[in-house]
């Protein structure tokens, strides 16, 4: 095999050497302006990349979508190109984009080709593009912001002619080649190139333009209409964005005349000509998107501020090429937009701010594409295939909570490759041709028809949202997509007939209303204010889209529902949720009664899947959830755990597939970071299918999900039998630490702990020493970092005149609020004291659990981490204690057998780390002792562990490196050997073993490619 790639190598070379070698001793003739760029590609630049393994010629005959190489048709507007000359992909995504010039053109100097290429990859965010006229080869990072100023060099990372490519052919090969894409080395050659200064994502750059759109048009319609409502003056804003938006990229994708939107802005009162552009609109689209509307027509606007606007829309001050940008990038910047909304203050000036479901909830966080891709495949995907037109125009798919429309828009362009490539395996019948379903644009070249494309998105998609401005978002994006192949060359057949109109209405596709609470909330809500009303906004599934019902609901429901606490949407919300839903919890999350609603709303044989938080799998709140689901058929649950699927959100996500059918066992994944690397070659898909393990549907329990194996439940099941429940085995007496109220100023440090008892020695009988959670180490003897003023009901303040004059200084952040003792629930055993002016809320005896000899335990640890602590120091609230003194139990707790049992009860959060807390912590099997093999094994375990912490001290007081190398081999010894004495006491076999030390690193799974059990 070497061999073989060594001669095929040499091969390349040797081509390589005659192509530079025609091209140098002709250099004159091609550098004279008679010889022009289509020769130059044909002669030369087609060669060359032909030379990296690309088909370019489409010789594997792919349809338009998956061919490799898209070699585009340039049309001239304004005396320049309007479209890129070679767009490279693999499976359908495009990686980089080739510009290519006839070698008369100054590639290293000339700004105007550097501006082009940067300006086609930045708008549809690619990383790396190049510039070559084969004389010259140029690389650009473009995801550097373009501008009309910046000279040739400016984000270019790679130079060189035509006379050193033998001498660079290994790198470019390595970069750029096919086989580069697919084993990953461009993804490692973007990444090293990455956080250049400059680089600025289209997404962000895009978004902060149209929201400069939004704060410039609402505050001067505001200004000139002292009349207009919040309401109306978000929907003004909204449309006449969306309204430029689409005709600007109508223009540069020639279905337009370029320049057209532009006109408006030269004349006197650029609103009343924009007008007369939007009625043009209306009659040649028909869409509703530029319906007449006295409300919007009668508004007034400066022009300035139009103008402006218009501006920014083209060359040279726009940075955005628009026939390029793709609609889900679109959909990205949108979805961030629709965060916000515009509030008029009492002196009516307009001001733009976070609406408060979104500032509650974290912010907005829009799905990856890879998942969103991913869904939509394992829903839509599995139920067309093998389908033909006529079956799946039955197909009925649904986004309950559509946003922007990133889904909808992903299955829209699932069915219209689907169908493309349907047509064109039955082409030679010449069928479809007869039929109008699909017209040749050139050679090996076809498109769907818009008669086509409009009647598999009238048929197959669906949505609703409660934001009616994400309605709007979604027809747009939903629009744009079905435009996105529509050029010049289309245009005769789209208006053969008069009859046609390019844009279908969306308004009984796409509609606004509160997808969980129905219209029967009006029964019995006499009191229900119309404030109220609007804000839940009711909405009727039945009479809505009541042909869909009466053919047994919908086929695939899919998307990412709202993550939004419940308490603030108002009693009548709660009251409703908590009347008309089985999976109702008081601290549950919308997604909930999302879940519950959609799969109501599906057909028996239906999908469901969505990405959503996977705290449901062990909270409380999901208890009603977990029972509802398991009387489901569970077809997948991929739990992503700690890995960054949002960026910037601390949301843990899961991808949850399922039906109305008979529940069975499932699959799952979880925790691997393959999952994430959605580069070249590797997909999600992919990456599923080599990780995947069948989980048992028994071992489902109401009080908390585990995905594990097949072996791996079996081995819960057989922990779970073998010992008690830890808060049974301890009497419920675990603790969790001191919660001050306020640290600042309760927590001091030793100089402000010395000079109190300096000041008053009595003040020592109150401080206590205080611990955090990075003071507990396992098996380690504590040492306290901080100080604790320990006040409490029965302690008179003025008995410690230091401390309360200390105190002073913070008494207004510590004011008690009126019958501040009204009402307390007594002390239950987890619940934290709580300080308030100078007293704690606790029972009388709580405060004595810390004085006793006692485990401890931070609560985020990657592995068991308990030490004992016989010095009564306090803790932190983010920390616990068991008080006891009880070094069998210590042993246990630290043994690999209980990090493994929790991790698979538990959650995992970003870098491994487990939560340990109390409602996971109580159900750990301690294993009681019941016979004298048993016997003997805890008395080894237990002076294993006094042997440990004596070993631990050795480490810590160690003088010399030999003495800390010694001490931590003989950790390593006594812990391994307190890990061999627990799996015996449990009774687990070899294979039982290798479960505990590393199923917990789900990678392995990639690595051996085992999938089942």
């Amino acid at each position: 095999m070497l061999r073989d790639r060594e001669n095929l190598l040499e091969e390349k070379y040797e081509k390589l050497r005659g192509l530079v070698s025609f091209f140098g001793e002709n250099i004159d003739r091609y550098k004279s302006k008679d010889y022009d760029e289509a020769n130059t590609r044909v002669d030369f630049i087609d060669k060359f990349f032909e030379l990296l393994d690309w088909d370019v010629r489409n010789e594997q005959q792919f349809s338009e979508d998956y061919r490799e190489v898209v070699r585009e048709d340039s049309v001239i507007i304004e005396g320049k190109p309007k479209a890129p000359d070679y767009s490279f992909k693999i499976g359908g995504v495009r990686k980089f984009f080739v510009e290519a010039k006839r070698p008369s053109i100054d590639i290293k100097e000339d700004i105007g080709p550097a501006f082009q290429v940067r300006r086609y990859s930045y708008t549809a965010k690619l990383p790396l593009s190049i510039l070559t006229d084969f004389e010259e080869f140029a690389i650009y990072d473009t995801r550097i912001k373009p501008h009309k100023n910046d000279k040739a060099s400016v984000a270019r990372i790679f130079y060189c002619t035509f006379r050193e490519y033998e001498e660079k052919f290994n790198f470019i090969y390595n970069a750029f080649s096919k086989y580069a894409i697919l084993k990953g080395s461009f993804s490692r050659y973007v990444d090293e190139n990455k956080n250049k200064k400059g680089t600025s994502e289209i997404d962000r750059e895009f978004l902060s333009t149209i929201e400069n759109w939004r704060s410039r048009l609402a505050k001067n319609i505001a200004l000139r209409n002292p009349a207009i409502e919040a309401a109306d003056l978000n929907y003004a804003v909204q449309k006449i964005i969306d309204r430029f938006l689409f005709l600007r990229i109508a223009e540069d994708r020639h279905i337009e005349e370029y320049g057209n939107l532009k006109k408006s802005a030269t004349e006197r009162d650029v609103y009343s000509g924009l007008k007369t552009v939007f009625t043009a609109a209306e009659e040649k689209y028909d869409s509703g998107l530029f319906r007449y509307e006295s409300s919007l027509n009668e508004i007034k606007i400066d022009d300035r501020v139009l103008s402006k606007m218009i501006d920014e829309l083209y060359y040279p001050e726009c940075a955005y090429e628009f026939s390029v940008l793709p609609v889900e990038i679109l959909g990205n910047i949108y979805e961030q937009f629709l965060g916000k909304t515009i509030r008029l203050t009492a002196s009516h000036i307009a001001k733009v701010e976070e609406k408060p479901e979104i500032r509650k909830s974290g912010g907005v966080y829009y799905t990856p594409d890879f998942i969103v891709r991913y869904i939509v495949k394992e829903t839509v995907g599995r139920k067309i295939q093998g389908q033909k037109p006529d079956q799946i125009s039955k197909l009925r798919v649904l986004d309950p909570a559509c946003g922007s429309g990133s889904f909808l828009v992903c299955v829209y362009s699932c069915l219209l490759k689907y169908h493309l490539d349907y047509y064109l395996q039955e082409k030679q019948k010449n069928s479809s041709l007869r039929a109008r379903k699909i017209f040749q644009v050139s050679e090996n070249t076809y498109r769907l028809t818009i008669e086509e494309k409009q009647r598999i998105l009238l048929n197959n998609i669906y949505g609703v949202d409660i934001d009616h401005q994400a309605t709007e978002v979604t027809r747009l994006s939903l629009l744009l997509k079905l435009m996105e192949d529509e050029y010049v060359e289309g245009q005769g057949e789209l208006f053969r007939h008069s009859q046609l109109k390019m844009l279908p209405d969306l308004s009984s596709n796409i509609k606004c209303g509160n997808s969980i609470i129905g219209t029967d909330i009006y029964d019995g809500q006499s009191n229900l204010s119309g404030e109220e009303e609007k804000k839940l906004n009711p909405f009727n599934w039945e009479t809505e889209f009541e042909s869909i019902f009466k053919t047994g609901g919908f086929d695939c429901i899919i998307g990412n529902p709202p993550y939004v606490r419940q308490e603030s949407l108002g009693t009548h919300f709660k009251k409703y949720v908590k009347d008309h839903y089985s999976t109702h919890a008081g601290t549950a999350d919308l997604y909930v009664y999302f879940i519950e609603k959609s799969l109501n709303l599906l057909s028996t044989d239906g999908l469901y899947s969505i990405i959503v938080a996977n705290k449901w799998l062990r909270s409380n709140y999901g208890q009603a959830l977990r029972k509802y689901l398991k009387k489901r058929k569970i077809h997948e649950i991929i739990d992503f755990g700690d890995l960054p699927v949002f960026q910037g959100a601390t949301t843990y996500p899961l991808i949850i597939k399922v039906s109305n059918g008979e529940p069975d066992d499932f699959f799952a994944v979880k925790q691997n970071p393959a999952l994430l690397e959605n580069v070249s070659g590797i997909s999600l898909q992919e990456t599923v299918e080599t990780t995947r393990y069948r989980v048992l549907h028994r071992s489902l329990e109401d009080g908390g999900w585990s995905l594990s194996t097949v072996r791996g439940s079996l081995l819960l099941e057989k922990l779970k039998s073998k010992g008690v429940p830890l808060g049974t085995y301890v009497n419920d007496r675990i603790f969790y630490g001191i919660k001050t109220g306020l640290n600042e100023a309760f927590v001091i440090d030793e100089d402000t702990k010395n000079e109190l008892i300096k000041k008053d020695s009595n003040s020592a009988a109150i401080i206590k020493p205080f611990l955090t959670g990075k003071d507990i180490k396992r098996y380690k003897t504590p040492e306290a970092s901080k100080w604790l003023i320990f006040t409490r009901r029965g302690i008179n303040i003025h008995d410690y005149p230091a401390i309360e004059n200390y105190l002073q200084k913070f008494k207004e952040r510590l004011k008690p609020r009126p019958g501040n003792w009204k009402g307390e629930k007594k002390w239950s055993g987890r619940k934290p004291g709580t300080y308030k002016w100078y007293e704690i809320q606790d029972s009388i005896d709580y405060h004595k659990e810390f004085e006793k000899e006692k485990i401890i335990f931070p609560d985020i640890s990657m592995r068991g981490n308990f030490s004992l602590d016989r010095d009564k120091n306090y803790l932190v609230n983010t920390s616990y204690i068991i008080p006891v003194n009880d070094r069998y139990l210590l042993g246990i707790l630290n043994a690999k057998i209980i990090t493994w049992y929790y991790s698979c009860i538990s959650a995992v959060f970003r870098g491994g780390y487990l939560r340990w807390i109390y409602q996971y912590i109580e159900k750990l099997p301690i294993k009681n002792i019941t016979s004298d093999a048993e016997i003997e094994i805890k008395s080894n375990i237990e002076y294993s562990v006094e042997q440990m912490m004596v070993s631990q001290r050795n480490f810590d007081n160690a003088r010399t490196e030999q003495e800390r190398i010694q001490a931590q081999r003989k950790i390593e010894y006594i812990d391994n050997r307190i890990d061999e004495l627990v799996f015996r006491l449990y009774d687990l076999s070899p294979e039982e073993i290798r479960i505990v030390t590393g199923e917990r690193e789900v990678a392995r799974f990639v690595q051996t490619g085992r999938s089942g059990l």
